[in-house]
């Protein structure tokens, strides 16, 4: 009997990441590569799409040296998934026209004003399901007509992270469905691109963005060309992809609509299944799910909650490498410690992880970073606990307004690199009153949902549901502290109240700033 294999590749934000996994889930082999970002302006975030690509091939031929031909030779199938939402915009050969505007990217605030004012807010919601925002496509398209005409021009199609690595193994410019949901470009009701949405613009969106297929759909199969470049072999079938989310709760074992998940690395996704679609009015907003049982699934997307402790421990904290060194320990781990030892509150500060403004659940650019209730008794240790503590505080913010949707939780499975921090995690637990279970290594990997998506296309994995149960592996599951939670939430209200009342205050000073540039 010839084993068969599955490929499963993530292009996140910071890191590419791609595993092999058997029909069983074990995990044959891993490679990843770490990406640049690219900032030329003051709220513009890009990334160089040849890097994408050139990472993409030298982690496919890792994977062959640590698999082994007789692995890479029987892989039945490929799903990529990636960031979102991204503008990549390729010519009519295939050509990369400029660098990719990432969901970072913070420009197109004004032009997503202007689109609003044309189409009208409540007629908006009503159309994409949300609130306008410039993280997504619409207004940068905009921005992009305003600004580099030229560019829209010779645009044949605009491809996103993930897309176009598939279009370099296929050579077909496709889009899942799941990314095109986030674009705010699409009518979820008509189930289309939103013909009001690009007249606004000022462009057909179905002339400039592929037909969206669903995240499962075979689009083709690895090109000659891309298997001498690869060392993948000719003929693969690749599927659509999806968006990071939709592959990220699959890896956490979501199966049921009370399980709640989080992607946490650079930034967080959070994920809860619902049997209905959010309101218009909901600033958080749902997309649809192909498990059984649950129809949509909320995806709310924090910008800066791992960032805010990198760049805590590269400012603040910078001292935690010498302790961290003393100790023989890596100074994530001695942060954890620090941190653990404070009682919860940290001694009345609070911190705001809006250092790249903030998506969900307030959709600006404005706001900003900030610790608030600090005292000469201050110490780097609170400090540190207060960054803990507000990353799972703008959690709890966006999970209030789920629930606020009527949908419940129960517990909270998170993947990523935030699921390495036991301190952490057991705060999240507190904050939100629910336990926390984390996946094993091998089932908590984004990739890991990839090729699990690639497994149902290709007929390994006849009910999706039953494989999640099957193959995804809780190794811990911590309760919630019960005295924590208690001033978690008597803290609650404090923290989202400061910020509603400094909202109004930022957006201003932005303005202000904006002149004297």
């Amino acid at each position: 009997m010839i084993n068969e294999y599955l490929l499963g590749m993530d292009m996140g934000t910071t890191n590419i990441k791609a595993i092999i996994i058997d029909t069983k889930g074990n995990m044959i082999a891993s490679a990843s590569r770490k990406q640049n970002l690219i900032q030329p302006k003051p709220l513009h975030v890009e990334q160089d799409a040849n890097e994408w690509w050139k990472s993409a091939v030298e982690i496919f031929r890792e994977l062959r040296l640590k698999a082994g031909n007789s692995v890479m030779e029987n892989i039945r199938g490929i799903c990529v998934s990636s960031h979102t939402v991204t503008i990549l915009p390729l010519d009519k050969d295939g050509n990369i026209l400029r660098n990719a505007i990432i969901w970072m990217d913070n420009r197109a605030d004004e032009e997503v004003k202007e689109l609003t004012e044309k189409i009208g807010l409540e007629r908006y919601r009503n159309i994409i399901g949300t609130n306008p925002s410039g993280t997504f496509m619409a207004g940068k398209l905009l921005w992009l007509k305003k600004n580099e005409p030229h560019t829209l021009e010779k645009t044949e199609k605009i491809l996103q992270a993930s897309s176009f690595i598939n279009y370099r193994l296929t050579g077909v410019m496709s889009m899942d469905d799941s990314q095109a949901a986030m674009t705010q470009c699409w009518d979820r009701n008509n189930e289309e691109w939103s013909k009001t949405v690009g007249d606004a613009i000022g462009v057909d969106l179905d002339l400039l963005l592929p037909n969206p297929k669903p995240c499962g759909e075979i689009i083709g199969t690895v090109s000659q060309k891309a298997s001498l470049e690869t060392g993948l072999s000719k003929g693969i079938p690749v599927m659509a992809g999806a968006s990071d989310c939709m592959t990220s709760m699959y890896a956490t074992g979501i199966t049921k609509i009370s399980e709640a998940g989080e992607s946490s690395g650079t930034t967080s996704m959070i994920f809860v299944g619902s049997e209905k679609q959010s309101r218009p009015e909901c600033r958080v907003s749902t997309k649809k799910c192909d498990l059984p049982g649950m129809p949509y699934i909320y995806d709310a997307p924090l910008s800066a909650t791992g960032a805010s402790l990198e760049w805590f421990l590269k400012t603040i904290g910078k001292e935690y490498e010498i302790c961290a060194a003393a100790k023989n320990i890596g100074i994530y781990e001695y942060m954890n410690s620090a941190a653990e030892k404070v009682k919860a509150g940290s001694n009345g500060v609070f911190y705001y992880p809006y250092l790249q403004g903030e998506r969900a659940p307030l959709w600006n650019s404005y706001a900003r970073g900030m610790f608030i209730g600090m005292s000469l008794s201050t110490t780097t240790d609170d400090m540190a606990r207060a960054v803990l503590e507000g990353t799972a505080f703008a959690i709890r913010h966006v999970v209030e307004v789920i629930k606020d949707e009527g949908a419940e939780i129960s517990s909270l499975r998170i993947t990523g690199g935030g699921a390495k921090s036991r301190t952490w995690s057991k705060i999240k637990a507190a904050m939100l009153g629910v336990p926390v279970l984390i996946p094993d290594e091998k089932s908590g990997e984004v990739p890991f949902g990839d090729a699990l998506i690639a497994g149902k296309s290709v007929g390994i994995f006849e009910d999706l549901s039953e494989s999640i149960k099957e193959l995804i592996e809780v190794k811990e599951v911590i309760e919630h502290d019960r005295e924590w939670e208690a001033y978690y939430n008597d803290a609650f209200p404090y923290f989202k109240e400061m910020y509603l009342k400094l909202d109004e205050t930022l957006k201003e000073l932005q303005e202000m700033q904006s002149k004297r540039k």
